[in-house]
């Protein structure tokens, strides 16, 4: 069941002026809060992403997948769930390419010579790069609030986002032929720590509510982001966020296209001792973030409520 009336709930929250110390500072990081604990997810409103750069980081998305498909196939990593994805029977809509580490040139001149080995694309570079440096800083933005807003000591919280890494995702969802399924993307959640969604202009992003009704996330403006928590900082906040489930829906006769920032965490993952007390016993095992995404392809065929609880759950 979908109920778009109540995607309105979702906090939608702008930080494009927003002062570190100030009142409107904390009061927007029990904002996130609230989002991540009741919807795994929030809405970000950053000027910094300008149309100009939305336009054309788009523009090179559609491009990208203008190139021959044995070549897009090549984009391929020793790390699960980093490079090419698509072609499959069970999900024939869905393709999607990556570049890890994409706030480093060298990373994204490296992929950018595997799709155009004729010829340099050095407008692709550059463009990639731009998008990929502002939203990580967003990200990292993110990751201070959301951990201030629990307490997290400031050594803590800076030794998190020094340890991230980020990858970058281009995904593109064609429109059904006649008697094929409106499934872009089933139902799941994200095995980030956060991830952080920019739609173009066609809808399709679905998100689950906690009695079970998915709701519609609109595309909302060349600056927003759709914030998500994944099963690694579900794990993290000790089952105090929840990783938001979501899914893509294929509707009309437009090819979509969205760009995708997911953070990763180098080294051990552990609860923060803040959040752990006799109504919050510690419920998750520490953990290595990659170690993680290896035992869930081993696994992937395996069904289960919770990937992340059946890895390190106590």
């Amino acid at each position: 069941m979908v109920c778009e009336a109540k995607a309105k709930v979702i906090p939608i929250i702008d930080l494009s002026k927003l002062e570190a110390g100030t009142e409107e500072w904390d009061s927007t990081c029990k904002e996130m809060r609230v989002g991540l604990e009741e919807f795994g997810c929030f809405l970000v409103v950053h000027e910094k992403i300008s149309l100009e750069l939305h336009n054309s980081i788009f523009e090179e998305t559609k491009e990208l997948f203008h190139v021959p498909r044995e070549t897009r196939m090549k984009n391929t990593s020793e790390k699960p769930y980093h490079g090419y994805f698509g072609g499959y029977s069970f999900l024939p809509l869905y393709e999607s390419m990556a570049i890890d580490n994409p706030t480093e040139l060298q990373a994204t001149q490296s992929f950018a010579n595997l799709m155009w080995p004729a010829r340099p694309n050095n407008h692709f570079c550059e463009t990639v790069e731009s998008f990929s440096m502002l939203v990580a800083k967003l990200e990292k933005m993110v990751t201070k609030m959301v951990l201030e807003s629990y307490g997290v000591p400031k050594v803590v919280s800076e030794s998190n986002m020094e340890s991230t890494n980020y990858l970058l995702r281009f995904f593109k969802y064609r429109v059904p032929q006649k008697d094929e399924t409106d499934v872009g993307l089933h139902s799941h959640t994200d095995l980030t720590f956060f991830s952080l969604i920019h739609q173009h202009l066609i809808s399709g992003l679905q998100i689950q509510l906690l009695d079970d009704q998915w709701i519609d996330v609109q595309p909302s403006g060349h600056c927003s982001f759709v914030v998500m928590a994944g099963d690694a900082l579900m794990a993290w906040s000790n089952d105090r966020i929840r990783s938001c489930r979501h899914r893509v829906t294929m509707r009309g006769e437009e090819t979509r296209y969205s760009i995708g920032m997911f953070s990763f965490k180098r080294g051990t993952i552990d609860v923060p001792q803040e959040l752990v007390d006799d109504a919050n016993p510690l419920r998750y095992k520490p953990f290595n973030h990659y170690d993680f995404l290896t035992y869930d392809k081993a696994n992937s065929s395996h069904k289960t409520i919770s990937r992340i609880k059946d890895y390190c759950g106590l």
